[in-house]
C-alpha cells in the first residue's frame, strides 16, 4: 500500500506544471510543443508537403515572481522558442523584468509583446494563431511586420517599456515605449550583411527580429484601449490602438517616412457562438512592408529557391494600405469550427513605385480539445494573389527584400498542440 501511495504521489508530481521557490522567490517552467503536417500547393509549382512547425509555436520557458508586500510584485519572464520538425532551439522570446500591482496592473522592461499582437486584436481574435492557418502574414488579413509592432508569428520588439492598466469598469490600457536615439541597436541585427550593405535599413526584412527604431532612430510608440462589457448573456468587447515607427536617419535619406497604423475592432459572444474583426489603416509603411519569418511561414527565408513561404500582408515599402479581418467560431462540444478570412489592400506607390496588390483569404478548420493542455487542429486555406509583387518591389539599392513565392496558394494541414 505504501508503495501505491508513493508511486501516486509522484505521478501526481510529475503531471503538474514545474514549480521552484527559493527565498520567496517562485519559478515557474511552462512551455507548448507543436507539430503539423502541411501541405502547401502554389499557382506554376509542385505541392510542397512536410511535418514541422514554421510558425514557430512551440517554446519552453521560465516565468518568476516575488512577492513584495503590499500588492506589489516583481516579475520575470525568460522564453527561447523551438522548431519541432527541424530541432532548432535558438529564437528567442519573450525576454523581460517588470513590477505588477492588483491596483495599477504591470510595467515590463526587456523583449516584449506589442499591444497589437496580445492585447487589442490580433492574436487574441485569431484561434488559428501560431499554425499555418494563422491569420496574419501569409494568411494576409493582419499586419505580420517584423519590427514586432503587429501581429506577426514570434514577433516582439526589443528594448521597450510596455505597461498594461487594471480593468476599471470594463476599461483597460496598453501602452509600449521603445526608446530611440541609440547608435548601437542595429535595425537588422545578424543581417546587416545583407545585399553588401552594413546595417541594413529594414527592420528584419529577411525575418530575423531586430529593433524597430534602430541606428539613429527616435521614439517607436504603440498604444491601444478596449472596453469589455456583459449584457443580457452576451460579451461584448471593443478595441482601438495606434502604432508609429519612426523612420531613422537613413531610412530618411531613402525617402521613407514615419510609419503610423490604426487599429479598430470588436468581438461579441453568446452561448457557442462568436463574432470577430479588425480593420488596420497603414501610412507609410516601414516595418508593415515586412513579414516576421514565422508570420511568412518561410523555413528558411535566404532558400529563395524551395522557399514556402509568402508575406501577403506586406505593404508596398513607403506606400500605404490597409487590411481587414473576420471571422467566425461555433463551440461544439469539446470541438471548436472556425471560418475567417479577409483582405489586404497594398496600395500603388512607395519609394520603388512598385504596383497596387490586392490578396484575399478565407480559411475554415477546426480544433478539438481532447484535454485542457492537448488539442487537434486541422483545416484549409485558400489565398487569392492579385497582381503580386516579387521580392523586389521592396528592394532599396543594394539592399535586397526577400523573394517570396508569389500567386496563389491552397494550405492542407493538421496537427497537434500540447501546452505544459
Amino acid at each position: 500500500m505504501k508503495k501505491k501511495l508513493i508511486a501516486l504521489a509522484v505521478a501526481g508530481a510529475l503531471a503538474a506544471p514545474v514549480v521552484a521557490s527559493a527565498q520567496g522567490t517562485n519559478v515557474t517552467i511552462f512551455g507548448r510543443a507543436q507539430a503539423e503536417y502541411s501541405l502547401v500547393d502554389f499557382s506554376g509549382q509542385p505541392s510542397q508537403g512536410a511535418l514541422q512547425d514554421n510558425s514557430r509555436s512551440s517554446r519552453w520557458g521560465l516565468h518568476i515572481t516575488e512577492d513584495l508586500g503590499n500588492g506589489l510584485k516583481a516579475n520575470a519572464r525568460l522564453e527561447m522558442g523551438l522548431n519541432m520538425g527541424s530541432g532548432s532551439a535558438t529564437t528567442p522570446r519573450e525576454q523581460w523584468v517588470g513590477l505588477s500591482s492588483n491596483n495599477w496592473g504591470d510595467v515590463k522592461f526587456g523583449r516584449v509583446q506589442s499591444p497589437f499582437k496580445d492585447f487589442a486584436g490580433g492574436m487574441t481574435i485569431d484561434p488559428f494563431a501560431y499554425t499555418t492557418l494563422q491569420a496574419n502574414g501569409a494568411g494576409g488579413t493582419m499586419s505580420g511586420g517584423a519590427n514586432g509592432m503587429g501581429s506577426g508569428a514570434n514577433g516582439f520588439v526589443n528594448s521597450a517599456i510596455r505597461f498594461d492598466s487594471a480593468t476599471v469598469e470594463g476599461f483597460s490600457f496598453a501602452a509600449l515605449l521603445m526608446p530611440g536615439d541609440a547608435n548601437s541597436l542595429d535595425p537588422q541585427l545578424t543581417n546587416s550583411g545583407i545585399g553588401g550593405v552594413s546595417g541594413s535599413f529594414m527592420p528584419s526584412g529577411l525575418g530575423n527580429q531586430g529593433n524597430t527604431g534602430g541606428r539613429n532612430g527616435e521614439f517607436d510608440g504603440q498604444a491601444a484601449a478596449k472596453y469589455h462589457a456583459d449584457f443580457m448573456g452576451m460579451g461584448i468587447d471593443v478595441f482601438g490602438g495606434y502604432s508609429r515607427d519612426n523612420a531613422n536617419n537613413f531610412q530618411k535619406g531613402l525617402g521613407l517616412q514615419t510609419e503610423e497604423v490604426w487599429r479598430v475592432g470588436a468581438s461579441w459572444a453568446y452561448e457557442n457562438f462568436k463574432l470577430s474583426g479588425q480593420y488596420e489603416d497603414i501610412n507609410n509603411a516601414i516595418g508593415s512592408a515586412t513579414c516576421t519569418t514565422a508570420a511568412s511561414l518561410t523555413a528558411n527565408p535566404l532558400d529563395v529557391g524551395t522557399a514556402t513561404g509568402q508575406c501577403n500582408s506586406a505593404m508596398n515599402a513607403g506606400a500605404d494600405g490597409n487590411i481587414w479581418h473576420a471571422g467566425g467560431q461555433y463551440k461544439w462540444g469539446s470541438t471548436t469550427l472556425v471560418a475567417q478570412g479577409g483582405m489586404t489592400n497594398a496600395h500603388a506607390g512607395g519609394i520603388n513605385a512598385a504596383g497596387a496588390r490586392n490578396v484575399d483569404s478565407f480559411t475554415v478548420g477546426a480544433i478539438h480539445n481532447l484535454s485542457k493542455r492537448t488539442s487537434l487542429f486541422g483545416g484549409y486555406q485558400h489565398v487569392y494573389v492579385d497582381n503580386p509583387n516579387a521580392g523586389a518591389a521592396n528592394n532599396v539599392g543594394a539592399i535586397v527584400a526577400p523573394t517570396y513565392a508569389t500567386g496563389n496558394r491552397a494550405t492542407y494541414t493538421i496537427g497537434v498542440r500540447h501546452n505544459f
